[in-house]
């Protein structure tokens, strides 16, 4: 869904694109729970609003697919885009990976607590909530990651080239750490929302 609104390179209503975007998508969560990004899949798991017997052994839907989609996405944005060449991201491995690890976490927190949590079961506002925290994020710090806050869009910003691939495993390491912590302090927050 981003590469098309980041190739050849980012503009400046790109974050405003991909939150749009991510927004639209998150009213398909009554299908599959939302679960588009495997660190919002393993904060959900951690704080106890999906069960093990759904992800463990369905790891194909809510990790593999992910990343499918995004290399499926990878490439209609080049067949779109046709010969355009994208600018690869000079990436700072320290600011990077700190601007990954911050943003997941924010993006993780507000799915856990739009989404997951008693006080706002029903409500009709998560994907606005979902989508503006990763358009701000991206218009913060898209300069300086990419702003994938999703393992599987780092997949697809490899796949375009916006990204070095030796980079993949900083963005799977900051985003699922930042999921997990997000879950921990959601818990600590809210101890009786099991």
């Amino acid at each position: 869904m981003g590469c098309c609104a980041i190739a050849p390179s980012p503009g400046v209503l790109a974050p405003l694109a991909v939150g749009s975007a991510l927004m639209v998508f998150a009213g398909g969560g009554h299908l599959s729970g939302g679960h588009y990004n495997p660190a919002v899949t393993l904060g959900a798991w951690l704080r106890g609003r999906c069960p093990a017997q759904d992800v463990l052994p369905y790891f194909l839907p809510y990790w593999i697919a992910p990343v499918a989609g995004a290399v499926l996405g990878s490439v209609a944005a080049q067949a779109i885009k046709g010969s355009s060449s994208v600018t690869r991201m000079a990436v700072a491995a320290g600011p990077a990976f700190l601007a990954e690890f911050l943003f997941t976490l924010a993006l993780v927190y507000v799915v856990l607590n739009s989404a997951t949590a008693k006080a706002t079961a029903g409500n009709s506002f998560y994907g606005l909530a979902i989508g503006i925290t990763v358009m701000v994020g991206a218009s913060a710090v898209g300069s300086i990651s990419g702003g994938a806050f999703n393992p599987a869009v780092a997949v697809g910003l490899g796949w375009i080239g916006l990204v070095a691939w030796p980079y993949l495993g900083l963005y799977w390491v900051a985003e699922l750490l930042a999921g997990a912590c997000a879950a921990w302090i959601f818990l600590s927050l809210n101890p009786d929302d099991r």
